[in-house]
């Protein structure tokens, strides 16, 4: 089996951030969520993987490389612009053959991992095999109608009344009986070529296609709140790890992770809390749930409910919280009297606020 991840999507949702950075690359405890996706992956005993990108390639590419870092062999795929999900099947003909594959969105996270998905679609091999997850309000999802012996009957994008509570996930196993479904459908009223046309299209034509029930945490990391709440839930599974330098005069407590290089100094830190490789936390408080990246500075602050990518800095902020602050930001006091903050910071960009 081979693997297709889909990272040329523009991000709109997660913007000023998706102007400066490729939304697959927005870290969630630390890493990236493309990582969290390759981890996945890997985990399936999967080492050819295509990734699909966009104008965004280089930056994708330096974070994934050749794949070697996670035992697996890395194949760029260009897609010229965004021209739906199907399409970049179609921009991965070649790569993929004949070999049954999973599709991966390059923006979703799986943290309970998708093996048992993987094991039910080799047991049964149907011709393709969706992942749903139960939710409360189905009207903003592609939708999945199931038969009495499970069978997936009907496709609807976001349905104003929905006749399941059941809802794609964003991860596809497929046989190569998908191309000519790819090849068959026509583009959308939207000019795209949707995966739910090309699965529908399956279904019509009499195909066996399954859907594979995921009841762990899946998140859709398009926006700020829900990247916010996707760190809050990998910080939770956090154990204490403390690597860098922590002085006799700061406090940690609970689960806290202190990176290699990573400085605390006078401060004290509440877990869950990641301080990355090469950062300095100096009379502060940080935390809960809180990442700050690689080479930050946070001084004089209090920081939670929060992540602060790399070469950001923090500095005499009396209350920061629900706040994604971007890399290499500034953030800074002034003297006017000030209360709590939330921020939505772009990268390279300077914020004073009152202290």
């Amino acid at each position: 089996m081979k693997a297709l991840v889909l990272s040329g999507g523009s991000g709109t949702r997660l913007r000023p951030f998706s102007y400066s950075m490729p939304k697959q690359l927005i870290p969630v405890a630390n890493t990236p969520v493309l990582v969290h996706v390759l981890r996945n992956i890997r985990e399936l005993g999967i080492t050819e993987i295509g990734v699909v990108v966009g104008d965004r390639a280089p930056e994708i590419e330096a974070v994934v490389g050749d794949g070697s870092r996670f035992g697996a062999s890395v194949t760029y795929l260009r897609q010229d612009a965004p021209r739906g999900l199907a399409h970049t099947v179609a921009v991965a003909r070649d790569f993929l053959g004949d070999d049954d594959f999973v599709m991966y969105l390059g923006d979703i996270m799986l943290p309970d991992g998708i093996v048992a998905a993987a094991d039910e679609f080799a047991a049964r091999r149907p011709a393709a095999q969706v992942v749903v997850h139960k939710v409360a309000d189905p009207r903003a999802f592609g939708v999945v109608e199931l038969g009495t012996d499970g069978e997936v009957q009907r496709l609807v994008e976001k349905p104003e009344d929905p006749r399941s509570d059941l809802a794609l996930c964003g991860v596809y196993f497929f046989t190569s009986a998908v191309h000519e479904a790819v090849a068959a459908i026509p583009p959308s009223p939207r000019g795209e070529l949707e995966i739910t046309d090309a699965v529908q299209w399956l279904v019509t034509a009499g195909a066996d296609v399954r859907a594979h029930l995921y009841d762990g945490y899946w998140k859709d990391t398009g926006r700020v709140e829900d990247v916010l709440e996707c760190n809050r839930h990998l910080l939770g599974r956090l154990d204490r790890l403390v690597s860098g330098h922590v002085d006799a005069e700061s406090e940690l407590i609970g689960e806290v992770v202190v990176e290699p290089g990573a400085r605390i100094v006078r401060s004290r830190i509440t877990g869950p809390v990641i301080v990355g490789a090469g950062s300095i936390v100096q009379d502060s408080q940080l935390g809960p749930y809180t990442s700050v990246g690689r080479d930050c500075v946070v001084t004089g602050s209090r920081l939670a409910d929060s992540i602060a990518l790399d070469g950001a800095s923090v500095t005499g902020i009396a209350g920061l919280r629900h706040s994604l602050i971007g890399r290499s930001a500034s953030v800074g006091a002034v003297t006017e009297e000030g209360d709590h903050v939330r921020l939505v910071v772009g990268d390279h960009t300077r914020v004073e606020v009152a202290a």
